[in-house]
């Protein structure tokens, strides 16, 4: 069995990827797991420039395949913002209810049609011996008036799915990891793994 190296701490990834790659021969373990405290510096410009350097530094130690993802939210009304400083946007250890309240305020006599958004995922992957691999897709959304749900992370209680008429974080994590941007890269991602392993 191939170990393969997530380059994240977020135990709420970590479980999310464990289930959508279960099906294959892999067991893949956190950067805590691997012993590995390193904050990557994410000055990338790009979903894909964050991930990238994200999974080649972290393999660069782990010495493994490593994994990693870079997502975040896009609100088309605040042009893309906060999109690859979602996880830092108001400061990295600002809580989500605050990040949503801002949010609202900025959104608030914004009609529906002009609250659209898009959750956005990339997935890298560094190989040891030098191969790169990336994946990359989006779920599309509305910024909804208030935060629902308790399931999933980040900002899944403010995202509303208009097709499943629930918001991201009132979704099974089945019916979550079915559409979800992470979700669907990591399948593709999973794809172009099981050729190269």
């Amino acid at each position: 069995m191939e170990t393969i190296l997530f380059a994240t701490k977020n135990k709420g990834k970590i479980k999310e990827i464990n289930a959508i790659l279960a099906d294959m021969d892999v067991n893949v373990i956190s950067m805590e797991d691997a012993g590995i405290t390193v904050d990557v510096i994410e000055d990338g410009t790009t979903f894909e420039e964050n991930a990238m350097k994200k999974a080649a530094q972290i393999m660069e130690i782990g010495g493994k395949i490593t994994l990693s993802d870079d997502s975040g939210l896009e609100i088309d009304y605040l042009d893309k913002a906060p999109g690859i400083y979602s996880a830092r946007f108001m400061g990295e250890d600002t809580h989500y209810e605050e990040r949503f309240r801002a949010i609202f305020e900025k959104l608030k006599d914004v009609p529906e049609e002009q609250r659209t958004a898009r959750f956005v995922s990339c997935i890298a992957a560094a190989f040891p011996d030098g191969r790169r691999l990336v994946s990359y897709d989006t779920v599309e959304g509305i910024i909804g008036w208030e935060a629902k749900g308790e399931n999933g992370f980040g900002y899944d209680p403010i995202f509303y799915v208009p097709e499943k008429g629930k918001y991201m974080a009132e979704l099974s994590p089945e019916e979550k990891n079915a559409i979800s941007h992470r979700g669907k890269a990591l399948r593709k991602m999973r794809e172009m793994l099981q050729k190269e392993l």
